[in-house]
């Protein structure tokens, strides 16, 4: 599970090959995180391929939010332009929004807390 979901998220966020070992953490904790949201009696398979799209969603998003690349840059007679800083923190939204979609069938609400609750 967790090479598909290091393929995916690779793919989403356009990762290079030097970025692979941060980009795996990245995929390590957003497979822990959303497992930690699953009611007891659920587990990732039973979410089918949407844990794994949201798993890859959210490191990719993860990723991208922490790239701070410049939108553009000239050297000499070279113009280089990329996407900026906002249309990277745009996307990264987007792919949580994603996540968030693709997992709330199977997934306890995030911001729920029950003090003092027997589960």
């Amino acid at each position: 599970m967790e090479e598909r979901i290091l393929e995916m998220a690779r793919t989403l966020s356009g990762a290079g090959e030097a970025d692979l070992p941060a980009l795996a953490l990245l995929c390590a904790a957003a497979q822990a995180c959303w497992e930690s949201r699953l009611p007891r009696e659920t587990t990732a398979e039973d979410c089918g391929p949407a844990f794994l799209c949201a798993a890859a969603c959210t490191a990719a998003a993860d990723f991208m939010a922490g790239q701070g690349t410049a939108a553009s840059f000239t050297a000499g007679d070279i113009s280089v332009k990329g996407p900026g800083g906002g249309e990277r923190q745009a996307a990264a939204r987007s792919l949580e929004r994603t996540a968030e979609r693709l997992m709330s069938p199977c997934v306890l609400p995030g911001d729920l807390f029950l003090k003092g609750v027997r589960g």
